[in-house]
């Protein structure tokens, strides 16, 4: 599975396969809805599209998996799981190190007012990729570059070097030196579209979508964790809203605390506007289709290929905010900066305040299982 990798040969897939119907709540799921990301899914797959931010490439088991499903398209909920359990078999992946079990976090896209133009009320902006950006593909070797980092730009002597960090990124654009597409709040706000990978951002009546479009590849780090270890903000007092708010109130402005904090995460995002008719079904992953509330899950990217589904088995706050079993059928068609290690995931909740409110409060072990195709299952 996945090009040359041997997930059998990895240590964290666990070598008995699972029947689908074993599988915690498998006979009691949904599964029309997860199907229908999975078909957008085959028919990248199928059609040999990388994605935005491409991935381990899937193998020939899932690229025939995948014309088959396409073949049978919208179908009955019999149907769709008797191909699923005929054509899958599941399999426990543990972490690569430490808890038997795996980790999952929530992710949304934020749906907020913005400006053209730089005001007094809307004073950051999304920048545009820079010309000079080298993005890094999984298995690219740039001798001399830093292993930690996924991107760089030519240096003199036609090597890669470093790009930029989000310090120096800031302080070129407040010196006019790079081109914003649009004009947001303030700095935390732009922070969290970052963190997000994308936005929707209403300019007078006119909605626009800002979709990931690469980023430095500087390391990520939790500016979260940094508050909770330093002893700023209590872990059972972090939230979304507690976060901006410590931001603000200690100041965005360069040598102020709060910006300080912000520039404590290197990395930086860069977008495009989304012109495609696939925005009105909803953000598109990395995978380059659109996410599905509940459905989609970003992955890392160096391990799992794109369009590979999953079984999580957790409790978490996925609905109302109140901690539920959550038993289904995930599709990975996005990644992140932060989603590390096989037994990781994080779930997109969907658009707008209610969905980052209930992400936030996404910090919880699961239970995951990764369906190979049984052509290739270890």
């Amino acid at each position: 599975m996945g090009g040359t990798v041997d997930f059998a040969g990895l240590g964290f897939v666990e070598p008995e396969a699972i029947g689908l119907d074993r599988l915690p709540g498998f006979n009691a799921d949904n599964l029309a809805d997860a199907w229908a990301s999975f078909l957008l899914s085959c028919e990248r797959i199928v059609s040999g599209d990388a994605g935005i931010r491409p991935g381990v490439p899937p193998d020939g088991a899932l690229v025939a998996v995948c014309a088959d499903a396409l073949a049978l398209g919208a179908a009955a909920p019999e149907a769709i799981r008797a191909f699923l359990t005929e054509r899958f078999r599941a399999f426990r992946v543990r972490p690569a190190q430490g808890s038997s079990r795996g980790f999952l976090t929530g992710y949304y896209e934020p749906i907020i007012e913005g400006s053209w133009t730089r005001t007094a009320g809307f004073a950051e902006p999304l920048l545009a990729r820079p010309d000079d950006l080298v993005t890094l593909r999984p298995g690219d070797d740039w001798r001399g570059l830093d292993s930690r980092l996924s991107g760089g730009r030519v240096g003199p002597g036609g090597g890669l070097i470093p790009y930029p960090t989000r310090a120096e990124i800031d302080a070129d654009h407040l010196a006019g030196g790079q081109k914003p597409l649009v004009h947001v709040r303030d700095a935390i706000e732009a922070f969290m579209i970052h963190v997000q990978g994308s936005a929707t951002v209403r300019v007078g009546d006119e909605l626009i979508r800002m979709t990931y479009a690469g980023r430095n590849g500087r390391p990520y780090t939790s500016i979260g964790r940094i508050l909770i270890e330093r002893g700023d903000v209590p872990l059972a007092e972090m939230s979304l809203a507690r976060l901006k708010q410590w931001v603000r109130d200690h100041g965005q402005a360069p040598g102020e605390a709060g910006r300080d904090l912000l520039w404590r995460n290197e990395s930086f995002v860069f977008f495009e506007i989304d012109r495609s008719p696939a925005r009105q079904i909803g953000p598109i992953g990395a995978a380059g289709t659109p996410l599905r509330p509940l459905r989609s899950i970003a992955v890392d990217r160096t391990l799992w290929p794109y369009g590979l589904p999953f079984w999580i088995d957790a409790e978490i706050p996925a609905v109302d905010r109140a901690a539920a079993p959550f038993r289904r059928l995930m599709i990975a068609q996005d990644t992140g900066t932060a989603i590390v290690g096989p037994a990781r995931a994080d779930i997109y909740i969907g658009a707008g305040d209610a969905s980052g409110a209930i992400a936030g409060d996404i910090r919880h072990p699961a239970d995951m299982y990764v369906l190979l195709p049984a052509e290739r299952a270890p």
